[in-house]
């Protein structure tokens, strides 16, 4: 792909050109649109496939096969997880800074399907588990853990993993959401339609993944599941490269963190400078392709022209001056913040999906006629649940809140999000009052429930994602400077990331404080239940400082000034006026 373009270009948002393969103005009618979009969101399913894959049973091989305690088994997989999102960063940086988001999933694909491979290998071969223990051994603690030889070549596999799958997972949407152009009106509606599209489709391959893979896994061997993974990934990168001539591409802009630092810096170096009686005397302030703000005005100062200035040549030097545009943009990244830390604790509760509620199952009757369920596969209904509400939501819930709100998006992505975390509190609830349940048949009346019982906390983490997943990456994706797309897909990765973590460190604390009562590898002996209960009240409080943060939130599209209605007079709009309905619209 060249990567420079002498032969015209279309320019984007926020003037970034954007061009075909060989570097020339694209041809709209042969270019983008959604056979692109399909071809690139390939590598997001077949992703999806091999990590959901991997999370949804990875606690029942390292407990039932490996050996290892419960709680050490769930920090496994959370830090793996936790991992695999926080390297979105990574990969997030260099799609922006130098390869360009297209390459970066190429060669993130490319080490992800050698992550696949290896993972296979470790599990395919007998030295890597330690002797097989019977159930009577189990209940005496008398088995034998895997050693830290065998399980290295399995942490090799899945960090390789987490390396591959956190480049392709920054880019994948930033790279799909290239192929519409937004000042385009009839790209413009299929791009709002398109992060909708987008879970869906790789909900599909989450499902797929928990009934297929893990009866795979369980019934006939854990190397074949992990093997049909590993073919899946390399078919998606040959499907991705023989897409290339119908991309759109934008060229990288540089390090967007170095631009960060720099502002930064040059903010503190000239703290002590007075602030110009207008702000277009900032360097600047004429040709910025973003509004100019108010908000954090003490960044503004690194857009001051002082005294080191004074020579033409010294204006254009980076490192002594910003522009206005440089400046906007990282007030942009700044004003994530608040939200990006509330959206945190959703993915702590989702977390309990990939590891104690499918432990959970193995404590219950999951038997249907003849046919014993895998507990992993028991996930299915998550997913069913999110296929449901991503439907439910293009078809029936946006449209329907576009007539009321007058609003094109008809939700706001901060709205989704805070459905979201209502959702996760309600899990919590169900989840706590079902364990309970459970356990007091299985100790009081020696009798096993069903399985089926926890579908409903499966329901409401899966009602839960199908909005926040989806709020989240709009608010980061289209709240971001254009030139950090990537960087601020990977900062969006980094909520699920903390959360996954956050979630292993809860669980090394609460086992700590009550001595290894609450989470023992016998369920019927721990309180896995007030674990949950503590959840949900987190969550709860969580939820508070998520709304009073959203209602102070101003939409980068609301940056724009618009008459006010009485005085005709210009104003700013806040996300007030969108959360509780103010306004009823948005200012495009």
């Amino acid at each position: 792909m060249v990567l420079a373009a002498n032969h015209g270009e279309k320019e984007g948002s926020e003037g970034i050109p954007t061009l075909d393969f060989r570097g020339y103005l694209i041809d709209k009618s042969k270019t983008g649109g959604w056979l692109a979009a399909g071809l690139i969101l390939g590598t997001e399913l077949a992703e999806r496939i091999c990590v959901m894959g991997i999370s949804m049973n990875l606690v029942t091989y390292l407990v039932g096969t490996l050996n290892l305690p419960s709680a050490k088994s769930a920090t496994i997989l959370t830090n793996f997880m936790g991992t695999l999102n926080l390297l979105g960063l990574l990969g997030g940086f260099l799609a922006d800074a130098k390869l360009g988001r297209y390459i970066t999933v190429a060669i993130s694909a490319t080490i992800a399907a050698l992550g696949v491979c290896l993972l296979t290998v470790a599990t395919a071969i007998p030295s890597m588990r330690p002797p097989q223990c019977n159930e009577v051994r189990k209940q005496h603690h008398e088995c034998i853990q895997a050693s830290g030889k065998q399980l290295a070549l399995l942490f090799v596999a899945l960090y390789t993993i987490a390396l591959g799958g956190g480049g392709i997972k920054s880019n994948v949407s930033g790279f799909g959401s290239d192929q519409f152009d937004t000042t385009d009106p009839k790209e413009e509606k299929k791009m709002i339609f398109f992060f909708n599209r987008f879970y869906f489709f790789i909900s599909i391959g989450s499902l797929f993944a928990v009934v297929v893979l893990v009866y795979i896994q369980d019934n006939v061997g854990r190397s074949w599941g992990y093997g049909i993974s590993a073919g899946t990934m390399v078919l998606a990168v040959a499907i991705l490269l023989c897409g290339t001539p119908f991309y759109r591409f934008k060229r990288p802009q540089g390090s967007p963190l170095t631009v960060i630092w720099r502002v930064l810096i040059l903010a503190w170096n000239k703290r002590n400078l007075s602030m110009p009686s207008d702000p277009s005397f900032l360097n600047g302030y004429h040709e910025a392709n973003v509004p100019y703000t108010e908000k954090f005005r003490f960044l503004d100062k690194a857009a001051i022209l002082d005294e080191n200035c004074s020579k033409d040549e010294n204006k254009n030097d980076v490192w002594l001056v910003s522009t206005v545009t440089e400046v906007e943009e990282v007030k942009m990244v700044i004003k994530l913040i608040p939200i990006w830390s509330t959206c945190i604790l959703f993915w702590t509760i989702y977390s309990q999906m990939n590891t104690f509620t499918i432990e959970q199952a193995t404590f219950m009757d999951r038997k249907v006629s003849s046919f014993v369920v895998p507990s992993g596969s028991l996930s299915a209904f998550l997913f069913i649940t999110i296929l449901l509400f991503t439907s439910l939501n293009e078809k029936v819930t946006v449209p329907l809140a576009r007539k009321l709100t007058h609003n094109t998006q008809g939700l706001t992505s901060l709205q989704r999000v805070g459905i979201g975390l209502v959702f996760s509190i309600c899990a919590m609830v169900v989840s706590a009052n079902i364990e309970r349940e459970r356990r007091e048949n299985a100790v009081k009346n020696n009798t096993i429930i069903s399985a089926f019982w926890l579908v409903p906390q499966f329901f409401l983490v899966g009602a839960g994602e199908a909005f926040a997943y989806v709020g989240q990456l709009e608010f980061f994706i289209r709240e971001a400077p254009e030139r950090m797309k990537s960087l601020s897909t990977g900062f969006f990765l980094t909520t699920l990331s903390m959360g996954f973590f956050v979630s292993s460190l809860l669980v090394s604390i609460v086992d700590k404080v009550t001595n290894k009562r609450w989470l023992k590898s016998n369920m019927n002996k721990g309180k896995l239940d007030y674990f949950y209960w503590m959840l949900a009240i987190l969550g709860a409080l969580n939820f508070i400082l998520f709304v009073v943060l959203a209602m102070r939130h101003q939409y980068k599209v609301q940056n724009n000034m618009k008459p006010n209605n009485v005085s005709g007079e210009k104003e700013l709009v806040s996300a007030n006026d969108v959360i509780i309905g103010v306004d009823g619209k948005e200012e495009a």
